[in-house]
């Protein structure tokens, strides 16, 4: 290989002994050099991002990732390998919507600002009210009414197998998703709900929230599960009410603020590779090596 040839190793899984010996050991075989590691133990899970120059390796590219993976296979880890600094493949993400533009407008702006490692590839609605936004922006955008839910589920089924999404965001999309839809896509949807979860779960979560007089509400983005809001929760953020003074509008107008941004930023960080789900909670991977090397 010539010129500045680099990669990066994911390596995730139980914790154990001879990981980093047995990776390091391989790459050195090939004759690949370690340029800098980072590994961390959460919760009994261990994960290692390796930056590797691959100038002189000894084999091919196919074959050193073979190997990777068959050290992966004998020690049950997931392993990774992509280039760095060279293209890659964007991941496609299909966004859900209803009738409020907040959370499309917001992750638009970040995608046109260069912060979204993946593709809108697609809008996909129960109403026809966010087209023109969505039109507006160079993004595809199909409806279905969500009066006939067996229809309209089937008719979401059909248009995300089409699409292929790697991520399905629900950007305020008020419907509650079928089991056969969660269970094609497990832990690659990602939701933004009005409320700190476990808080408040369900619908008009701001209501609850000004009715029994709590100071302190806010937003959480989290994967989705058959469970109804009850999935690993990525993120959270915070708005504070006051009691006696704010109008539910207000309220609901301080939530809404957040909601986009919090959602947003979900979205990166699992289009950046950088969200681990273990035992139904979410653990942040190393980011260092995501961007270029």
């Amino acid at each position: 290989m010539t010129g500045r040839n680099r990669a990066v190793v994911s390596v995730i899984g139980r914790d154990q002994k001879g990981v980093v010996a047995r990776v390091s050991t391989y790459l050195a075989g090939c004759n690949a050099n370690i340029e800098d590691t980072e590994q961390r133990v959460m919760e009994g899970l261990f994960i290692m991002t390796m930056l590797v120059d691959l100038n002189d390796v000894s084999s091919t590219l196919d074959e050193l990732i073979l190997g990777l993976r068959k050290i992966g296979d004998e020690m049950g880890l997931e392993v990774k390998v992509r280039l760095a600094g060279g293209p890659t493949e964007r991941k496609r993400v299909a966004v859900l919507v209803t009738k409020e533009p907040h959370c499309l407008e917001q992750l638009i702006r970040d995608r046109d600002a260069g912060l979204l490692a993946g593709d809108l590839a697609v809008v996909l609605a129960n109403h026809p009210d966010l087209e023109p936004l969505a039109r507006a922006h160079g993004l595809a955008f199909k409806w279905s009414a969500s009066k006939d839910k067996d229809a309209h589920f089937a008719w979401l089924l059909e248009q995300l197998a089409e699409v292929k999404p790697d991520l399905v965001v629900l950007a305020r999309y008020m419907q509650v998703l079928p089991g056969r839809l969660i269970e094609r896509f497990p832990f690659r949807i990602i939701n933004i709900h009005p409320s700190l979860l476990p808080y408040h779960p369900g619908p008009n979560a701001y209501k609850q929230a000004w009715e029994e007089g709590v100071r302190v509400s806010g937003c959480t983005a989290h994967f989705v599960t058959e469970e109804l809001d009850a999935g690993p929760v990525i993120l959270q953020d915070v708005f504070h009410i006051r009691v006696g003074e704010d109008t539910l509008d207000e309220v609901k107008a301080r939530g809404q603020a957040l909601e986009g941004t919090v959602l947003s930023r979900a979205v990166q960080f699992y289009l950046n590779d950088q969200l681990v789900v273990k035992d139904r909670k979410v653990i942040f991977r190393p980011g260092r090596f995501t961007g270029e090397a």
